[in-house]
């Protein structure tokens, strides 16, 4: 079934690729929050940058690297200034956003949203959404979690601004029937560290784990091994760092929200409603979340920070 659709797939972006034949060569815009420091987003714009070279299109990758949502927003309106054939782009504040993603929808650019925000994208004008619902996904990791044996958690969020995360972590304590337990950690890998030994020092009864992000969920890990506590930790994402801490029995598992698929599918997706007449799946696009432990850890091992 998986290589049927995968095959229609193909065919359908070939098919719309011969077609598109008037010499206008089309230009697409993808803007994320990331401060470069993410190994998450490089497989993003890795899947985009393939899906464009697919269709014979153009990608253009931005992001700012304070992390600053004016700042984003500010690239939104640049992007939508230039007039390309679409934008995609994540949003984690749709708050911050929104006014940009709305006023480029009214220029007339069509816009994808990715990986956060699934609740506020049609709202703003966007077309659909590619992502994972990411307090399914957090329910998904506290439920397993809880049947692991968590009783007492702790979310670590190295972005509190970003909506998608603090779902993450409410869905994780929805599924251990517990308050919410979360801190901000940051995105600098030291910080994590600190931050989390802190919290584990100050409250030996935690005995359960999440990061929301493969580098935070590394960073963790050395928390945990440098106060000797005895916790499951569990992951979102992958990276070849975390794919070896599950290999060592050091992570539990990781939450696979498929990234690639998030910067492939919208480059797809565009380039089919622009060149036969606003054609579009009927509904938005998850594409996550999917479990990667002990169990299948060694066949994904390999694409991790590349294709997953």
């Amino acid at each position: 079934m998986k290589k049927t659709m995968f095959a229609a797939l193909a065919a359908a972006t070939a098919i719309a690729g011969a077609a598109y034949a008037d010499g206008h060569s089309e230009r697409y815009v993808m803007i994320t929050h990331t401060q470069g420091t993410d190994p998450f987003w490089p497989v993003v714009e890795k899947g985009g940058r393939d899906a464009a070279e697919d269709v014979g299109a153009t990608l253009e990758y931005n992001f700012d690297v304070s992390g600053d949502m004016a700042a984003m927003a500010k690239l939104i309106e640049a992007a939508a200034a230039s007039q390309p054939d679409g934008i995609i782009v994540s949003l984690p504040d749709a708050a911050a956003l929104g006014p940009a993603i709305k006023s480029a929808v009214a220029d007339g650019v069509p816009v994808v949203t990715i990986n956060s925000g699934l609740e506020s994208s049609a709202e703003l004008g966007a077309l659909m959404h590619v992502g994972q619902p990411e307090r399914d996904a957090g329910e998904a990791a506290g439920g397993r979690a809880k049947a692991e044996g968590v009783t007492k958690g702790l979310c670590l969020n190295q972005e509190a601004f970003n909506t998608a995360l603090v779902d993450r972590c409410s869905g994780y304590f929805d599924a251990l029937g517990a308050d919410l337990n979360m801190i901000d950690v940051s995105n600098d890998p030291a910080q994590i560290e600190t931050r989390t030994a802190a919290a584990l020092q100050a409250d030996e009864t935690i005995d359960g784990v999440l990061a929301v992000g493969p580098h935070v969920c590394e960073a963790a890990n050395k928390a945990i091994k440098d106060v000797g506590a005895d916790v499951h930790l569990a992951c979102f994402d992958l990276s070849p760092g975390v794919m070896d801490m599950i290999d060592a029995g050091d992570a539990a598992f990781t939450i696979d929200q498929q990234q690639r698929l998030q910067g492939y599918m919208p480059v797809i997706v565009l380039h089919l409603y622009n060149n036969h007449a606003g054609l579009l799946p009927g509904a938005n696009i998850p594409s996550g979340p999917g479990f990667v432990d002990a169990s299948n850890a060694a066949a994904v091992k390999e694409l991790a920070g590349v294709d997953r």
